[in-house]
């Protein structure tokens, strides 16, 4: 079984040709990328899209009959029932685009479409670190902060399709601005939240008299984000690690709340978690200890994601899979 995966981001977008296997596995054939094209003209994103989904095809010597279902992974918020795209704020100029029907018109095949979060939580789930798992969370910790969940064997989206939002609940009165609320969880935990507390902590050092070697100057300061601190970090500067702390305590905090509330076996982590493990896990499994139920710490494990740089791919492949098993369910296509 062949499917298409169109993986939409703010800066990129991928188009990806993938195989199910008999023991439903996955292979990744073919994967072209370009620059994401926002404002009034985010039409010719979706003809580049087009084009170069042909291209794999032809290149792999397929037509569209021998796709079982395309699937596109996108930033919220959308509407994945009516397959819209509904003004992302990393997608200027995308508002209420019926996605889903353009690209059915034009492929004659299945689409459907889900937010990023949720696309990576099925991806991992199916092949990645939630393999076997019933009740797991993914959180995609990256630029911003969203959740997928998958409760029962099952993508859970909610009565209005907005379930996962966490960055959206408030961890503290006061603190970096995230998904429009100051001290939210995503104000604490994303890149951007990042460069808001770094902003902070530099300023007390100067305050306080102490050098911060990589932020002297108002254009270094200006210039300030997480792939500065990380840079840092890895130079094992004492400031950074102060940062990545109080990121780690908050990762920490908001992760408590899920793990009472919803009682997961795994919560899959990306992004930034991955590549700043070493030192946020032991944070994070510290604070959970001294605030989760005991009966639910035991069963859940906190862990980077297993689908590394291409997890994105995935994503965008696993939405396409999922309908495809939906189609093959109702009768509507052939084995």
């Amino acid at each position: 079984m062949y499917l298409v995966g169109i993986d939409i981001g703010g800066t990129k977008t991928a188009v990806t040709l993938g195989k199910i296997r008999d023991n439903n596995s996955i292979e990744l054939l073919e994967r072209l990328e370009f620059a994401t094209i926002s404002g009034d003209k985010y039409v010719q994103t979706l003809d580049k899209i087009e084009e170069l989904s042909n291209k794999i095809l032809r290149y792999l010597l397929l037509t569209w009959k021998d796709i079982a279902a395309v699937g596109i992974s996108c930033g919220g918020p959308l509407d994945s029932r009516n397959g819209v795209i509904l003004s992302p704020p990393n997608l200027l100029g995308w508002d209420n685009v019926p996605i889903v029907d353009y690209f059915q018109e034009r492929f004659h095949v299945p689409v459907a479409i889900q937010n990023d979060a949720n696309a990576c939580a099925l991806a991992e789930w199916k092949w990645g670190a939630g393999k076997g798992t019933n009740h797991m969370i993914f959180l995609t910790f990256g630029t911003g902060l969203g959740a997928g969940l998958i409760f029962n064997g099952q993508l859970y989206n909610g009565a209005s399709g907005m379930a996962g939002e966490v960055g959206h609940i408030r961890l503290e009165s006061q603190g970096p601005v995230g998904f429009g609320k100051r001290g939210s969880f995503e104000g604490f935990c994303s890149g951007g939240g990042i460069a808001q507390i770094a902003k902070t902590v530099v300023l007390e050092k100067k305050q306080q008299g102490i050098d911060v070697p990589w932020c002297r100057t108002d254009m270094q300061w200006d210039d300030l984000t997480a792939k500065t601190v990380a840079q840092a970090l890895f130079q094992d500067d004492p400031t950074a690690k102060k940062i990545m702390q109080e990121v780690g305590l908050y990762l920490g905090k908001g992760l408590s709340i899920m793990i009472d509330m919803l009682n997961p076996e795994k919560i899959i982590i990306g992004s930034i978690f991955v590549r700043q493990h070493e030192i946020l896990a032991p944070i994070v499994q510290q604070v959970i200890q001294s605030e989760v139920l005991l009966q639910s710490s035991r069963v859940c494990q906190v862990v980077p994601a297993g689908l590394g740089e291409k997890l994105g791919d995935y994503a965008a492949l696993s939405v396409a899979y999922e309908k495809a098993v939906e189609r093959k369910e109702q009768g509507g296509m052939a084995g």
